[in-house]
């Protein structure tokens, strides 16, 4: 009698065991991802009704954590579309015109200034403002937040001239300066401007400046070597 009882507790006790054990394995998956039926993500969670797993939830809310601002960017990047020609609303409210030139350079105006672009250019729409990004050799993409007119008030403020004319030769091109991690994307004025050498003989002399289209930064100013020689004339 003993005997039987011990055995009946014995089974009982076998089957409780085996019963938490497929219960925590039901909740914590086998390895195999044979929890949650459905696809997966590109991180190789289990998609279901919006929210991602991967075996045991723990794991996947770590997933998420560390690659959470690079599939923001992936997500947002694929909002991004080919700029279109045609008058767009910059963030701060100015109005931007965006035209396709030949050998598809693209040019953008804001505020009776202009610069071309020999670039991958896209746009994000944000309710009724548009943003600009540009395509970098390295893979990223650089967001045009300053615009032509005031990368160009900059850049003359820095060379001490009035206006970027025809008359002085005055070109402003948006483009990829730098190299490896360092490229970045900048407006590139150059003009020429008269001077003095040696407070004597009169000369025209070629200078530029770029203008950092992020940041708004000036971050090279280029004048000919015998520069030192030149007087700094008055203001054109």
């Amino acid at each position: 009698m003993h005997k039987k009882i011990f055995s009946v507790f014995v089974f009982l006790l076998i089957a409780s065991i085996s019963f938490v054990l497929a219960v925590q394995g039901e909740s914590q998956g086998t390895g195999n991802d044979q929890i949650i039926g459905g696809d997966k993500d590109e991180y190789g969670c289990f998609v279901s009704a919006g929210y991602s797993w991967n075996g045991s939830e723990q794991k996947c809310v770590r997933e998420w954590e560390t690659s959470g601002s690079r599939y923001q960017n992936e997500q947002q990047a694929q909002t991004r579309l080919e700029v279109q020609d045609g008058m767009h609303i910059g963030e701060g409210g100015q109005m931007i015109k965006v035209q396709t030139r030949e050998n598809n350079k693209i040019m953008l105006e804001v505020g009776g200034v202009s610069a071309d672009c020999d670039c991958e250019m896209k746009q994000e729409k944000i309710q009724n403002k548009t943003k600009l990004y540009a395509g970098l050799s390295n893979g990223k993409n650089a967001e045009i937040k300053v615009m032509p007119d005031t990368a160009s008030e900059r850049a003359l403020e820095r060379l001490r001239l009035k206006v970027c004319s025809e008359e002085n030769e005055c070109q402003i091109e948006l483009k990829e300066v730098g190299s490896g991690e360092k490229i970045k994307l900048a407006y590139e004025l150059k003009t020429q401007r008269q001077s003095k050498v040696l407070g004597l003989f009169r000369a025209r002399m070629q200078v530029q400046a770029q203008v950092d289209a992020e940041t708004g930064e000036v971050i090279k100013v280029k004048k000919p070597w015998w520069a030192f020689l030149a007087s700094e004339p008055a203001e054109e």
